[in-house]
C-alpha cells in the first residue's frame, strides 16, 4: 500500500489530491506485472478499467492490415493509458504492449467511477490529464501529416529536450525502431537521417544520447 500510495501521488494524474482520496484511490487498484513484447490489451477489447504504468514502458498502437505498425504513445512511470474507456465503456481503441519488463497499476472502471461521483475533484485531474494529451496527438498528427521524416525526427528531438529539461542534449528513451514506428518510417530511414543530420553539424550521435550542436538549424527542418 505505501509503494501504491507514493506511485499514485506523485503522477500528474492524481497529484495535489488530499491523502484521503488517494488512499481510497489506492485501495481500487489492482497491481499487474507484463513481460517485455507482452499484449496488455487489444484493440477491441472491452474498456473495463484503465492503466498507470508504475515500472517500465509501454506502447499504444495501431496495426494496418499489412501488418504496418504505428506507435501513438509511449508511456512511462507515472502515466495513465486507457482511460478513456472510464468516460464512455466503449473498447479500447488501439493496443498496448509492455516495451520492457513493467509493472502496472490497474483501475476498474465501475469502482473509479464511484470514486469520481463522490470526488468531483478527480474528474478536473483527469480532463487536465487529457487535455495535455490531446495536445500532443494533435501535434503528432501534425508533424506525421505535413512534415516529412526529418521534420519529425528534428521536432521528436525538441521535444525530448523540453520534456528532459535540457539545453544541449537528449537521451533517447526508446530503441530506435520502436522510434521509426512513432515517427511513421522505418528503421533504415530513421537511421540514414541521423546520418545526415551529424553530417550536417546539426547533431551528434553517442549511443543512445543525441548531442545538439545547432538547436536553431534543427528548428528549422
Amino acid at each position: 500500500m505505501p509503494e501504491k500510495f507514493n506511485i499514485l501521488a506523485a503522477s500528474l494524474l492524481f497529484n495535489g489530491l488530499p491523502q484521503e482520496q488517494i488512499e481510497k484511490i489506492s485501495a481500487i487498484t489492482i497491481s499487474k506485472s507484463y513481460r517485455k513484447g507482452e499484449t496488455i490489451f487489444f484493440e477491441g477489447d472491452p474498456g473495463i478499467g484503465f492503466y498507470m504504468v508504475s515500472q517500465g514502458q509501454v506502447k499504444i498502437f495501431k496495426t494496418s492490415f499489412d501488418g504496418k505498425e504505428q506507435i501513438l504513445h509511449i508511456f512511462g512511470p507515472g502515466e495513465p493509458f486507457g482511460e478513456v474507456p472510464v468516460f464512455h465503456g466503449n473498447p479500447f481503441p488501439a493496443n498496448a504492449m509492455a516495451l520492457s519488463n513493467c509493472e502496472t497499476l490497474f483501475f476498474p472502471r465501475t469502482e473509479f467511477v464511484d470514486l469520481i461521483t463522490a470526488h468531483p475533484s478527480l474528474a478536473l485531474n483527469m480532463l487536465a490529464v487529457l487535455a495535455l494529451r490531446l495536445r500532443r496527438f494533435t501535434t503528432q498528427v501534425e508533424n506525421l501529416s505535413l512534415k516529412e521524416v526529418p521534420g519529425r525526427l528534428a521536432s521528436h528531438l525538441l521535444y525530448l529536450m523540453e520534456e528532459q529539461a535540457r539545453t544541449d542534449q537528449v537521451t533517447l528513451d526508446i530503441p530506435k525502431g520502436q522510434l521509426a514506428s512513432l515517427l511513421g518510417t522505418s528503421s533504415e530511414t530513421l537511421s540514414r537521417i541521423f546520418s545526415k543530420m551529424s553530417e550536417e553539424g546539426l547533431i551528434r550521435v553517442k549511443g543512445k544520447t543525441i548531442v545538439i550542436l545547432d538547436r536553431d538549424r534543427l528548428k528549422m527542418r
